[in-house]
């Protein structure tokens, strides 16, 4: 599996970085657990920093691209972006811890 950043655009004013990449995979399409915490590798950042925001591949194709979000902080995080999101990542378990991780009805509730 290889990741090629293809744009790293840093903003300021979010205090987060937002990188479109590229995947080279073999076999089955990686999990998004697999995927962050390698691109959090490669930012230098914690896996609760990254935000996968989308991943798509395309069929017969072992290529994925897809765009991310790296926060500088836990706190930026969590007070900039979706509940469904973490939650999708994974990020809202580690931030909030288990029991208070907003559920999946809650996020399509906002």
């Amino acid at each position: 599996m290889e990741i090629l950043i293809t744009s790293d655009k840093q903003n300021e004013l979010l205090s987060r970085r937002e990188v479109a990449f590229t995947l080279n995979f073999n076999g089955a399409t990686p999990s998004r657990k697999l995927v962050q915490a390698k691109l959090a590798a490669m930012v230098n950042a914690g896996k609760d920093q990254v935000v996968l925001d989308s991943m798509k591949s395309r069929f017969g194709i072992s290529v994925l691209t897809g765009s991310a979000r790296v926060y500088q902080s836990k706190e930026d995080l969590v007070k900039l972006e979706r509940a469904y999101l973490m939650t999708r990542g994974g990020v809202a378990e580690e931030v909030f811890g288990a029991q208070d991780a907003p559920s999946e009805d809650a996020a399509e509730a906002s």
